[in-house]
């Protein structure tokens, strides 16, 4: 059994996530955990040092909260009819992030799916505030679903590396799950800028072909770009259903996710993208 957790701040963001984590595990059997975390005016420090007392609003936020996990469950339940899926009910008084990392710990989450923005997401930025520390803080793997996206299968999934990662990282066998049970094709892509690959290099490369032996898999070199020009120019030539990446601190990751992309560069996704931790636990040979 999977256990998936759903964040959620009942947008239309929010609940667009949970709709394709309905979707994307329609035929699993699965216990989904809806989070929502709240903070009531109450407790912000201008209020507080004015009035000690916080009259019951964390209790009201709590009984919004509920209300609110509740209508949400049920509609979900109303629109997908599934079984196979069960869902368990968490508010929490906490900030999101932390409450996060205290589920995927109690709960022994497998996978956070997310929107990229929450109600009050701004355009300029290439994913939102808590997606985004969800994936740099939360050592889980994280699947960011576009607003308004509408649910396609996994059929091809293209995942960009410069094979600067652990080839025994204990999430990767996430991607092939994925992989077979969607029978998708796997895209690997490299960006080339005229240096050859060192022997580790090459090494990581042949253990992702033989590890994904089993599925359809091909390897693509972008020459003359960088990391993003790779990824925005393949999305322009092939129709991709899902983006994979390693957040490796050490590589390009980090420019991509964690800085603000307005006059900086033109790419914005426009697709569910999986990004996996950087595995620490195992060294890389």
């Amino acid at each position: 059994m999977k256990h998936i957790l759903l964040p959620t701040d009942f947008s239309d963001n929010a609940f667009n996530a949970i709709q394709y984590a309905m979707h994307f595990f329609k035929e699993d059997i699965v216990t989904f955990y809806l989070l929502n975390t709240f903070t009531p005016v109450s407790y912000h420090t201008g209020y507080l040092i004015e009035n000690p007392t916080p009259y019951g609003m964390e209790d009201i936020a709590m009984i919004n909260s509920n209300r609110d996990i509740e209508r949400t469950e049920e509609k979900v339940k109303e629109k997908f009819k599934n079984p196979k899926h069960s869902f368990v009910r968490l508010s929490a008084f906490n900030t999101l992030i932390g409450e996060i990392k205290e589920v995927v710990e109690k709960y022994d989450i497998d996978l956070i799916i997310m929107g990229t923005k929450g109600a009050t997401g701004a355009k300029e930025v290439f994913i939102g505030t808590h997606t985004m520390y969800t994936i740099k803080k939360v050592n889980c793997p994280v699947i960011a679903v576009p607003a308004n996206f509408e649910f396609e299968k996994p059929k091809d999934v293209l995942f960009p590396t410069d094979y600067n990662l652990n080839p025994k990282n204990k999430y990767l066998p996430l991607v092939k799950t994925i992989c077979d049970k969607h029978i998708s094709k796997l895209h690997i892509l490299n960006a080339y800028y005229g240096v050859a690959l060192d022997a580790n290099q090459q090494r990581t490369k042949s253990n992702l072909d033989m590890y994904f032996k089993d599925n359809a898999h091909v390897f693509h070199i972008a020459e003359g770009m960088d990391v993003l020009e790779a990824v925005e120019d393949f999305q322009k030539q092939h129709k991709i259903n899902l983006l994979v990446m390693i957040h490796n601190k050490h590589s390009f990751f980090e420019n991509l996710l964690f800085t603000p992309v307005i006059n900086k560069v033109a790419y914005h996704t426009n697709i569910p993208f999986l990004v996996i931790p950087e595995d620490t636990t195992t060294v890389h040979e």
